[in-house]
């Protein structure tokens, strides 16, 4: 027999060799996307414009869906039905992105452009004690006083009792009782806001005869912010390696001052961050704060005393007063508030970052 080397194909004579086998399956250029966006926002536009359609909203999920639709045919023409299926679903994730984004970055620019005109020093250090509401002037540093005692006070209300809960739940919880008590924070959780507004003003004022003040809106405010900080903290305990207790227990340690000693701080950087989006959510509740709160025109710097102003308050009694510079006046609130949990959302990430575990070699 012959040799026959490997590096050669064996083909019968007068055959011609075969043709080498591509593993590349063909792709769409990497500016594919890009154009295909550009071409569907030019065609949406240009159907909108075609077919009188005033709302811009409409021209955008006309060139929403030209996208999606352009994407999977071509997709599917070039690449295959299985990447073009793979196509079609990063396509929807980007379209719902937009959509979620887009008013999201709209309300924003258009509390900006509002809000900045009257937006100064003299609004932030002046009340509106003496001013007409159809006159332009006044200010809103009532109302910041306002919301910084009673979110401070349903913040020193709510967080010890829901860390508690949560403590319990996950060290000592077992049998109904913790079932129950888990049960109800989970109803807690999607009450809405005017409910518990209801209910203090019920309790405290028609019933206890208490008169409307910051306390009251308070107590509403803590009702809200107890389960989110219940749920925020018992998900943060559970993720505490259960072998740094057993550690703990093995050297003797009480469990009382295991958990204070080891489990809490090892937790303590994402307890922190969820009291304070805790507190985020509940500092632009309005519900609760008109029902209990009563408003006020001037400086009432006791919370437990008379009515007091806050700025989810103040913007609705802006707004209500239906006159150019009280709209100005609210738009400038709002961005107030705004600019308000923005800056407790960059606390938030900054004790999460600041008590992150170190990572190591």
């Amino acid at each position: 027999m012959s040799d026959v080397t490997i590096d050669q194909p064996l083909v019968s004579d007068g055959a011609p060799p075969p043709r080498p086998v591509s593993l590349r399956q063909p792709r769409l250029p990497r500016w594919a996307p890009a154009a295909v966006a550009a071409g569907a926002i030019a065609a949406g536009c240009g159907i909108g414009l075609g077919a009188a359609l005033s709302s811009r909203i409409q021209w955008g999920l006309i060139a929403a869906g030209l996208f999606v639709t352009v994407m999977y045919a071509l997709a599917a023409r070039v690449e295959g039905r299985r990447q073009a299926t793979d196509r079609l679903a990063t396509s929807l994730v980007w379209v719902c992105f937009l959509l979620a984004v887009v008013p999201l970055v709209s309300l924003i620019w258009e509390t900006v452009a509002r809000g900045i005109k009257v937006l100064d020093g003299n609004f932030l250090t002046h009340s509106m004690a003496g001013v007409l509401t159809i006159q332009p002037g006044g200010g809103v540093y009532h109302a910041i006083i306002g919301t910084l005692e009673q979110v401070g006070i349903a913040t020193a209300i709510a967080a010890p009792v829901g860390l508690l809960t949560a403590v319990y739940l996950v060290e000592y919880g077992r049998g109904r009782l913790a079932k129950a008590v888990t049960f109800f924070v989970d109803v807690m959780t999607g009450i809405p806001s005017i409910v518990a507004g209801l209910f203090i003003l019920s309790f405290w004022i028609l019933m206890l005869d208490f008169g409307y003040s910051g306390f009251a809106g308070s107590m509403a405010l803590a009702i809200l912010m107890m389960p989110v900080v219940v749920r925020s903290t018992e998900e943060m305990l559970k993720l505490v390696p259960n072998e740094l207790r057993e550690a703990s227990l093995a050297l003797g340690v009480p469990k009382w001052r295991t958990i204070l000693k080891v489990v809490l701080p090892t937790a303590i950087g994402g307890i922190a961050t969820g009291v304070t989006l805790a507190i985020a959510r509940i500092a632009g509740e309005s519900a609760p704060i008109v029902l209990l709160v009563f408003g006020s025109q001037v400086i009432n710097n006791n919370p437990f005393d008379g009515a007091q102003s806050s700025l989810p308050y103040y913007i609705y009694e802006q707004w209500a007063a239906g006159n150019d510079a009280s709209y100005a006046r609210a738009w400038a609130a709002a961005l107030v508030l705004i600019a308000f949990v923005m800056i407790l959302n960059l606390v938030a990430r900054g004790i999460a970052r600041w008590k992150a575990p170190k990572t190591g070699r």
